[in-house]
């Protein structure tokens, strides 16, 4: 029962990136998840706002507003601020990851993703942390 519900989440991939979106989007599909999609920080906002999902999958590099400032104004917002944030990035170097943290994001997973891993690492954010 736990693991149907954990297939029904919905699941926010911002990226500016197609390669590494679709990716990400392709791997999410195989485990029959509901997708949406973003390609920069206003873009996120707006389908964070229409779609709600259950987790987000935050790119840090993003045009318009990068994904450190989309997520402190999601955590600031109420109406978003209990929804998990993951930083999906290239931003590897020492302290990327305490600055996506200290952002607001609850994970953290550089780029380029381990295929294999990948969705091991995301779906404790999904209720799906029993195997």
């Amino acid at each position: 029962m736990k693991e149907n519900q954990e297939q029904t989440k919905k699941i926010l991939v911002v990226d500016d990136n197609n390669d590494s979106r679709e990716l990400v989007l392709k791997i999410l599909r195989t485990k029959g998840h509901q997708l949406c999609e973003a390609v920069d920080g206003e873009d996120a906002l707006q389908k964070v706002a229409a779609e709600k999902p259950d987790l987000i999958l935050m790119d840090i590099s993003l045009p318009r507003i990068d994904g450190h400032e989309v997520t402190r104004r999601l955590k600031s917002d109420e109406r978003f601020a209990s929804i998990p944030v993951i930083a999906l990035t290239a931003h590897a170097m020492k302290g990327d990851m305490e600055k996506a943290l200290a952002a607001g994001c609850e994970g953290y997973i550089s780029k380029p993703i381990n295929i294999r891993e990948f969705y091991d690492r995301i779906k404790v954010f999904l209720g799906g942390n029993d195997t």
